[in-house]
């Protein structure tokens, strides 16, 4: 079975990191996040830095929508064209497939400041804008990367853990003593929708807990992202299996990100053995549609830590196809 992995990771060298996942992760390569690196590199400034026509500085409160970038917004932006030149130097002849994360639009609409103050959540203009421009931005990114990589497969990874929060109006304002609205439905999955049309594979991740499977069902997307442990319960175990039994993709997070030290194969397997079973799926059927990975990023782990832990997932990926088969 497949595996691949977040995306996000410990240390500061890009190059390093990309060689080593080249080597972990063949099936399914996750281009490498540093947020270590600085706010740039962290998951909200990261997006920003894909974005141009709109502007963006960095305040105490983090970052905000300006009349002119900031120097943190054009570092942002500045770190993109270092990591692509860098990603087209390394992978030449790479011909597998490449998988890039993004920020989503919600995320980033509850994470961004308004000019005026509070959340850009709180202002229905601001928000789609702000979806507009990042769909145009990371369209820009997958043609860029498909004229320097021509061989590999682009695979999109839309980030959103704060979605949940979104959709249910959990996301506090600036005072804390009240809640933003929440979004309904039809405008939750038409900001989705882009990103789920700009590359016909892509992935929606969420890591929160909460019920997002039907955004990502109305939004388009082919493919999920999942923690495992937050599916671990019959209800939401039999939406994954339907949403697999519709000809859909999951990618399995069998690696608990949030225990930030290694977990050996046979772990992994059990774990893996205990929620996908029960679907009562054909082992083709999951050998296709199921990717084995971490439920989220490995950020915070110690960087001696991450090869080993790959490592033993890619030995969990090859025992879990021995074991579907008895």
């Amino acid at each position: 079975m497949q595996v691949t992995a977040a995306g996000s990771l410990p240390g500061t060298d890009f190059r390093g990191a990309l060689g080593a996942m080249s080597e972990l992760l063949p099936d399914v390569l996750p281009l490498p996040e540093l947020p270590q690196r600085g706010i740039g590199s962290q998951l909200v400034g990261r997006a920003l830095g894909l974005i141009h026509g709109l502007a963006f500085d960095l305040q105490p409160a983090g970052w905000r929508l300006t009349s002119g970038t900031g120097a943190d917004h054009r570092r942002a932006q500045a770190q993109w064209r270092f990591d692509l030149d860098d990603t087209e130097e390394l992978l030449q002849d790479f011909d597998g497939v490449l998988k890039v994360a993004v920020a989503g639009p919600w995320t980033l609409a509850a994470s961004v400041e308004r000019p005026t103050g509070d959340r850009l959540l709180a202002d229905h203009g601001a928000r789609r804008e702000l979806a507009q421009a990042l769909a145009e931005g990371v369209s820009r990114l997958l043609t860029d990367l498909a004229a320097r990589l021509p061989r590999a497969a682009l695979r999109l990874q839309v980030d959103e853990p704060m979605v949940v929060a979104v959709a249910e109006g959990a996301v506090p304002t600036a005072s804390g003593f009240s809640r933003h609205r929440r979004v309904l439905p039809p405008e939750l999955s038409g900001a989705l929708e882009v990103f789920a049309s700009l590359e016909p594979a892509a992935i929606l991740h969420c890591c929160a807990a909460g019920e997002w499977l039907p955004i990502a069902r109305s939004s388009g997307f082919t493919a999920v992202s999942i923690d495992l442990g937050l599916f671990d319960h019959p209800r939401s175990r039999d939406d994954v299996g339907q949403w697999i039994a519709d000809g859909n993709s999951v990618v399995a997070g069998v690696v608990d990100s949030a225990n930030a030290s290694p977990q050996p194969a046979d772990e992994l397997v059990s774990r893996a053995l205990g929620f996908l079973r029960p679907l009562g799926l054909e082992p083709a059927v999951l050998r296709q549609r199921v990717v084995m990975g971490t439920s989220c990023g490995l950020a915070g782990w110690s960087v001696h830590d991450v090869a080993p832990q790959l490592e033993q997932l890619r030995h969990a990926g090859q025992l879990l196809d021995e074991q579907l088969e008895r």
